[in-house]
This record gives structure tokens, C-alpha cells and sequence, in this order.
């Protein structure tokens, strides 16, 4: 039975990436980033998101919790984002996603991001459009992943610590698999 359930989820994971494939470019652009941030707003990497009282958790688990704004409309900006969420790993900030929709939106968050982090013209033969887009900007501390997807105006920045963020997986369950 498991390894029937193995056969069938190898079979899901080659068809989602074929249809990815086919979906049209996927475009990735990693710039070095000209204003490391060393962590969001005025929360720097590493400080507990239990001290907080703007923040209330969103997830719990017994590793890594999900902090969002206790009362106000989540903002990345000044532009109103769907969600914004801090996530910490063994008491640690460690992340910042933030989802949002809309290609108007969009637009202001990547001129907003090329205009703190660094431009995105310096890379050549860049393209700006495409159904799937993905930006990178990577800073001694900081990294800033912006994933795009055009087809349904859909969009994620995750805003990481580069020393803390990878320690999200350890803690991936082995259901997970």
C-alpha cells in the first residue's frame, strides 16, 4: 500500500512539473541586493515575535510558530497585501511571507523592491513578462524571493533570513515526504 501511494505521488510530482514546464517560461532573476535590510521593518533577524503585542499567532507548532498583525490591515509598502505573516524557527524570526493579488499590485511591489533592493535592468536579456515570473535579490543577511503568477494575478514574497531560514528544514515532518 505505500508503496503504491510512493508510486502515485512520483507520478503527481512529474505531471505538476511537466505542467509547470509547459505553462510558459518560468522566469528566475537573482541580483545582488544593494540594502540588505538584516531582517523586516524594524524587526531584525533573530529577535523573539513573543515580545510583540502588535503580533498574535496565527500558527502554533513546536518549532516554528506564524505571527500575523493583531489588529491592521496588512500592508507591504503602504500597499495592501492579502496576507503578511512572521514566522519564527525555535523562537527565532526567521521569515516574512506575504501573498497578494492583482497585476496593478504587482507592478507597485516589484518597482518598490527594485527601487530598495536593487534594479533588475542590469541583468541582459531579461524579460519582465512571462505567465510564471520569479525575482531574487540576495543581501549578506537578507534574501527576497518574489514569485508571480500572471495567468491568475497571483503573487508571494517570501523575505528571508539567509542563516536562519534554512533551519525550516529540519523541522519538515517525515509526512512531508
Amino acid at each position: 500500500m505505500i508503496g503504491r501511494q510512493r508510486h502515485h505521488a512520483g507520478r503527481h510530482l512529474a505531471l505538476l512539473g511537466l505542467l509547470l514546464c509547459m505553462s510558459g517560461p518560468f522566469l528566475a532573476h537573482a541580483v545582488p541586493m544593494v540594502n540588505d535590510p538584516k531582517g523586516f521593518q524594524s524587526l531584525s533577524w533573530g529577535v523573539a515575535l513573543t515580545t510583540r503585542p502588535d503580533l498574535k499567532i496565527a500558527s502554533a507548532g513546536p518549532h516554528v510558530n506564524e505571527y500575523q498583525l493583531r489588529d491592521s490591515q496588512p500592508l507591504f509598502a503602504g500597499i495592501p497585501v492579502e496576507s503578511l505573516r512572521f514566522l519564527s524557527v525555535d523562537e527565532q524570526f526567521a521569515r516574512v511571507t506575504i501573498r497578494y493579488q492583482g497585476d496593478d499590485r504587482h507592478k507597485q511591489i516589484l518597482t518598490y523592491l527594485e527601487q530598495q533592493f536593487g534594479s533588475l535592468e542590469r541583468i541582459a536579456g531579461q524579460m519582465m513578462r512571462g505567465l510564471n515570473q520569479q525575482y531574487n535579490w540576495r543581501g549578506t543577511d537578507t534574501e527576497i524571493n518574489l514569485t508571480y503568477h500572471a495567468n491568475t494575478e497571483r503573487g508571494f514574497i517570501f523575505i528571508d533570513s539567509r542563516t536562519l531560514a534554512p533551519r525550516f528544514n529540519d523541522h519538515i515532518t517525515d509526512s512531508a515526504e
